[in-house]
Formats: structure tokens, sequence, C-alpha cells
């Protein structure tokens, strides 16, 4: 099997494998979750016994991730870019400390916000660390750059980061495999003070970080990522990174274009070739699918003054993604609107499941509520997050993975009675504990609500960390068992679920409602799977 038709996920997935990991470590987001599920499902993971469990969260991914690397194995980190954000503190420092074995962190961006809260451009946090960063434009270059990145990485002794967005991780095409690579030896740094980033060693360290920058460049340079392709026509320059140079190619073939092209896969962009392309054409178009990093890079990068157009000068919109219609306007080109929806496409938006348990949670606790009126819910990020909507429009936020406690805790703090939290049981394992924690300590009056359905539903029916394990977690975090209240969310029960969530909103202390029942979909696929026995 040379040859196998992937996912750009999966194409990922595959140039790791062969690339020699060891192991890999993630948090379900999408649209990076079907990496970790293919490497779960591989024979190669199977034969070798490679770490390929899910992690409580993308911190705690990035961290055992640095530790298999420390002990001198290839590791592979992936989330979503929201992600990043929660792992940023070892992935940031993870720059300085450099690396043993061979590591990539694959963060997939979500430009038009299919599945998420924002369109973070995660290049941002590649320049930010001074680390490479490869972003492929199709599935081919997804195997054979991940397959590159833990060379590259272990050449200059610092992690890699890989940037991919939506379109291109659930996009199919043939990848040609290359020659698996061994796993590395079990060895720990020759440099035993290397992680200890004491000020004494992180500014050595850090100094060291500085001094790797021009080869970092010049290497972007000349392994052959970013390529310059000549054209007749220098009236434009084309700048296209990632994905975009795909958008940029259709509309050329189909309108017979010929401009100077600059393919951009590899951070940091070599200044050399920046300054060819600006020399060589009369404006710069600079095509990029997030926010306009290169496009701001180029006014301190070129020598002299030329005019350069994309998200940041309004050629570009600044949201969404990308396209070949919005290539072709910005290109002046007037016949690239594209084929509207057709009238009789309806917009169907999301539900919850027919049967889901937080239905029944949401019905009960809506109710409970109707004395004190709206606006006291805080919720996370799941799918309970529908319950914003109708019929429901049961929760009143939801900002980021854990904050529905801490958020509720705040609004308690100004005064609030009640105040509720909303969260899963594997976004409470994730994040929600140490919001839990505070409220314990500080005997805060919030009602949490743990809507448990077995499993991390948004992205699939992963493995939840929190399985069979919240009551006692609870109870060890300090919530009186006395108000650990454990509820069977189904209709025929409404009435006494009802009451029992309206006495823990009147207790004027720390108050957990379990509300326990598997996910209609896992329970469903595990029927159907016991019935084919």
């Amino acid at each position: 099997m040379d040859k196998l038709v992937l996912l750009g996920d999966e194409a990922i997935a595959q140039g790791a494998l062969d690339g020699g990991i060891s192991g890999v470590y993630a948090y379900p987001g999408t649209p990076s979750t079907e990496i970790t599920e293919y490497i779960q499902r591989s024979v190669i993971a199977g034969e070798r016994s490679l770490h390929t469990d899910w992690s409580a969260n993308e911190k705690t991914a990035m961290e055992a991730a640095l530790g298999m690397s420390y002990a001198g194995k290839r590791a592979l980190v992936c989330m979503k870019h929201v992600g990043l954000n929660v792992a940023a503190d070892a992935f940031i420092n993870s720059a300085i400390t450099g690396i043993n074995g061979g590591l990539v962190i694959l963060v997939a961006d979500d430009p038009s916000m299919h599945s998420s809260q924002n369109e973070q451009d995660s290049r941002f946090y590649g320049k930010f660390s001074m680390i490479p960063v490869f972003e492929p434009a199709n599935q081919q270059e997804c195997y054979d750059y991940t397959y590159a990145a833990f060379g590259l990485s272990e050449k200059y002794g610092l992690p890699v980061l890989m940037r991919v967005t939506t379109r291109l991780a659930h996009s199919r095409s043939g990848v040609r495999r290359m020659d698996p690579q061994p796993e590395n030896s079990l060895h720990t740094p020759d440099d035993h003070t290397q992680f200890i980033l004491l000020p004494a060693f992180a500014r050595k360290r850090y100094r060291g970080l500085l001094d790797l920058q021009p080869s970092l460049e010049a290497d972007a340079g000349q392994m052959g990522y970013n390529v310059f392709q000549d054209g007749k026509d220098r009236s434009k320059g084309i700048i296209a990174c990632g994905i975009a140079y795909n958008y940029y190619m259709e509309v050329a073939t189909k309108h017979g274009l010929d401009y100077p092209v600059l393919k951009i896969s590899h951070y940091p962009v070599p200044s050399n070739m920046l300054q060819e392309i600006a020399d060589a054409t009369e404006e710069l178009l600079v095509l990029e699918e997030g926010y306009p990093m290169l496009e701001e890079l180029l006014k301190g990068a070129l020598k002299n003054s030329y005019q350069v157009r994309g998200r940041l000068s309004g050629a570009i919109s600044r949201d969404g993604e990308l396209d070949p219609g919005i290539v072709g306007r910005a290109l002046g080109l007037a016949d690239s609107s594209g084929n509207g929806i057709p009238e009789v496409v309806a917009n169907r938006p999301p539900a919850l499941c027919k049967g889901c348990s937080h239905i029944d949670m949401y019905n009960a606790l809506n109710e409970a509520l109707e004395p004190y009126g709206p606006g006291r819910v805080f919720s996370d990020i799941g799918c309970y997050t529908l319950g914003a909507l109708p019929p429901y429009n049961a929760i009143n936020s939801c900002v980021d993975m854990g904050a529905s406690v801490t958020m509720a805790k705040g609004a308690s703090d100004a005064g609030l009675r009640p105040s509720v939290a909303v969260i899963g049981d594997s976004t409470f394992t994730h994040s929600g504990m140490t919001g839990l924690l505070d409220v314990v300590v500080e005997k805060t009056p919030v009602t949490v609500i743990i809507s448990d359905n077995s499993t991390t539903g948004m992205t699939g029916g992963q493995k939840s960390h929190a399985t069979d394990r919240l009551y006692q977690i609870c109870k060890g975090l300090g919530v009186e068992e006395e108000h650990i209240v454990e509820l069977n969310p189904l209709k025929k029960h409404h009435d006494e679920n009802r009451d029992r969530i309206a006495a823990e909103l009147a207790h004027e202390g720390v108050s957990v409602i379990l509300s326990r029942r598997e996910c209609i979909q896992t329970a469903s696929k595990k029927k159907k799977k016991s019935a084919t026995k």
C-alpha cells in the first residue's frame, strides 16, 4: 500500500507513524480529532505499542509529549487552534527548553468558525515562539511535511509547529508513502539542565534560540517548501500561503492568469524571497487563510515601499475562510462569485439529538429557575451548548473550556443568586475542576450541573476521563456529600429532577448536580455492535 486515499488529518497521522513516532497526545477538537483516531486504529501503532490514549486537556497533552521527547523518543501532539491557548504555557516554553526526541505540534485552525469560538491564526504562536512552522497546501504535503518535521526538529533541537485549516483537514486525496522510520532509542538529554527553566539556565537557552533564527530562515529558503514561480504578467505578484495556493491556482487555470507566484509553506519566510517577488512585480496580493500575518510582515521586511494588498488592505475580507470566488474578486475578475445556494436548500441549524439526556436536564432546570427569572446560567463548550438555542434558551454564556464554573463564581461574588454553571463531564475534567476548587475554598454559593453523558460527545464519542469518577472527584475537591446530587435525566423523572434542582438552587453554598445518562449516540452504537455479535 504505497499510495493511500486520505483526509488531510489522516495524511498527517500516517506521516507521523512513518516518521517514527512513539506516541501521540491529544484532546479531541474539531478539525484535529481524526489524526489521533487514525493512529488509534493503525496496525503500526498496535504492533509498536505506541501511546495513543486521549489526554485530559491540551496542556497535559503538550507536557506529556514534551516528556516523551525528553526521553529521546519522537512525539506528536494534536489540538485545534483554541486548544493551543490551553497548551500555550508549555508550548511557548518548549521553544526555550528545546527538545531531545523530535516533537511536532499539529494545530488545526478553523477559519469561518465552523465549530469554534474564534478564527485564531496559529501561525502567530509559531512566530511568537520563534520556531519553524509548516503550512501544507494539500494532502501529500500534509504527509511529507509531517514526515520531515521530526528530522528538522532534531536538527535544530526545537519543536516544529504544523498548521492546517478545516478544508484541508477534512478533504481527501491520494497520498504516496515513504519508507517508515524506526523509533528512536531511549536516551535522556546530554545536558541535564536543558529542561530546567530557572533564570540562569533560561537566559542562556533563550540566547541560543535567538542565535538559531538566521539558520531557520536560511533552511526555509533551501528545503524546497517555499517556491517562487515566475510569470509573464508582472503587473501583479501573488504570495499564497498554504491552502490559499490551491484557490489561486484554480482561478489562474480557469482565467489563464500568468502572474509570478511565491508559494509559502515554511516559516520563518526568507526575506530575500519576499524581496525577489516584490522587485519583480508592480504590486503584491497576499493570499493567506486566517489573519494578515505575512501582509503585516511585508511592511517591515521589504526594503522599499511597495503596494501590498490583502486582508489588511481590505482587498479581502478580514473574516471568513478563502475560496476561489474571493480570490478571483481580489484579482479584479468580475465572474468570480461562484454558484449561490439554491433557494430550495433550507438552513438546518444544529440541534440536540432526539433522546439526548441534555434535553431532559434543561427542561428540569428551566422549570426550577422560573421563580428567579432569566440570565443566571453560565455554560461551556460541548453538545449541551446547543441549549442556548430554541426551544430551550437555557444558557447565557459559552466562552472557553471550563469558564462556566468560574464565570458562575464571579457572578455569585457580584451578588447574583442563584448562579448556575452547566458543564459536560469531559469538559469538567478538562478544565472545570480547578474552578470548582475555587468555589469550594471560598464557599461561594454556586450550583454546578455536570451533564454527564459518559463520553466526549461533541467530537464523536471519544472516551471521557470523567466516566465513573465524577462523584469521587467532587467529593475529593471538598464538596459536601449531602450537596452532591445525582439525577437520572428522563422525562418520567421530570418532576423529581425539577424539585431536586430547585432545592439546590435555594442552598446558600456549593452544590454539584450530576445529571447522568449515557449519550444516545454511543448507546445506540453499542447496541448495534452487540446485536451483530
